[in-house]
């Protein structure tokens, strides 16, 4: 690892995608998240960040309304990676390890819950628009 990828793997960063409701933008997002887990030297959490990514977007493309985004953050060893949409409404919560065998949809947040280190979601209320956050962390070892 070069000095600059060393650096840039423990400073806190952070991006933010803004995406239309559209399934295409779901791809656009784990591609991005790879690019950007790249050049920041943290290549070992591309496989599950891009896995994790794609859940949580396509159920923000999925199940609302109006646009969405990917924000992606980097601080003090964790990986957060998360989904906003305009849907104030909680998310269903994550089934258990018979919603990943059994279930041919709704495992989203089943795989994120079985993924990640830790997951949760929060309301979100900006300049008068509600919407959520839903996000989950990588820990990286």
């Amino acid at each position: 690892m070069s000095d600059n990828e060393a650096v840039s793997a423990t400073a806190p960063w952070e991006y933010t995608l803004y995406i239309p409701n559209d399934l295409r933008a779901v791809t656009v997002c784990r591609r991005t998240l790879r690019l950007i887990l790249t050049m920041h030297g943290l290549i070992r959490l591309v496989d599950t960040a891009e896995l994790l990514a794609a859940e949580l977007v396509s159920n923000a493309v999925r199940h609302t309304e109006g646009p969405a985004a990917l924000r992606v953050g980097w601080a003090a060893g964790v990986l957060r990676v998360g989904a906003w949409d305009a849907d104030p409404e909680p998310p269903e919560p994550p089934g258990g390890f018979e919603a990943l065998v059994e279930a041919e949809t709704g495992r989203g947040l089943a795989l994120v819950r079985a993924c990640a280190d830790l997951w949760g979601w929060q309301p979100l209320v900006r300049d008068g628009n509600r919407g959520k956050y839903v996000w989950c962390d990588l820990v990286a070892s």
